[in-house]
């Protein structure tokens, strides 16, 4: 069944699937080069073979390429745990590129995470919509993620606006007495079985507590109900063991070189 799931993950959730947004794009033998609001991104299904001195090269180019054509501050390479060749991690690592924490790629029927979750009283799971508030509930979502995952390089609120706007993502919250304090987008892949579920970071004080399951849920069965049938995430240590036990597989994992400007 995994090996399935990573079929399907390579086949409809690499290049295009993960560049649909992106403000600028440029096709670079195996790779895409995309720029977003918030920087460039490398993407790929495979590399076409390259190792050695060819792949060096495709990294010098890479690095050209955000370096001196762009302004972008930050570039993101996104590798796979099964990417090839296996020392590829060391490669960017040789340019300049930093690694990041390394997540499990998990993924698995929307259905199975669409369950009812008890909350304590005073914590409300609710979408955020187009309107008046809309602004500052985004506000508060992205700046409770940015104090748990702390990297700088989340989206803008000025993107994720437009992004609800478009209907192109989904944005989720779960406030306690008035507070954000775990938030997640829903997301889907146009063309695609899946949708992306990005986020879920709980505040530390209101963790163990079923919010991010409850939130989890919550989009999942958005997710059923637009007729999505897959979910994939990027998980951290924290979030793989409930994805586990509601059914989702570990088909294999990423780790971002980031290289700055």
């Amino acid at each position: 069944m995994s090996i399935d799931l990573l079929a399907a993950y390579d086949d409809q959730l690499r290049r295009e699937g993960e560049v649909g947004n992106a403000d600028a794009l440029v096709e670079h033998g195996p790779l895409l080069w995309a720029v977003f609001h918030h920087g460039g991104f490398v993407t790929y299904r495979d590399l076409g073979g390259a190792e050695g001195a060819a792949l060096d090269t495709l990294v010098e180019e890479t690095v050209a390429h955000y370096r001196d054509e762009t302004a972008v501050e930050s570039f993101e390479w996104k590798t796979r745990g099964h990417d090839l060749p296996a020392d590829l991690g060391q490669r960017l690592e040789a340019h300049g590129l930093v690694p990041e924490p390394r997540e499990t790629v998990m993924v698995g029927e929307a259905a199975l995470l669409a369950l009812d979750v008890p909350l304590d009283p005073g914590v409300v799971v609710r979408r955020i919509d187009p309107g008046p508030d809309a602004e500052a509930d985004v506000t508060r979502m992205l700046e409770a993620q940015e104090s748990v995952f702390g990297t700088g390089r989340g989206p803008s609120v000025a993107s994720s606006l437009a992004e609800l706007e478009a209907g192109t993502s989904e944005f989720w919250i779960a406030e306690a007495d008035g507070r954000v304090v775990c938030g997640g987008r829903l997301t889907p892949v146009e063309g695609t079985d899946f949708a992306g579920i990005w986020g879920g970071a709980t505040l530390p004080d209101y963790r163990g507590r079923g919010i991010y399951r409850a939130l989890l849920a919550a989009r999942a069965r958005s997710a059923v109900a637009r007729g999505i049938h897959l979910i994939h995430s990027d998980s951290t240590d924290m979030s793989r063991p409930i994805l586990e036990r509601s059914g989702l597989v570990a088909v294999t994992t990423t780790t971002p070189y980031v290289w700055t400007r």
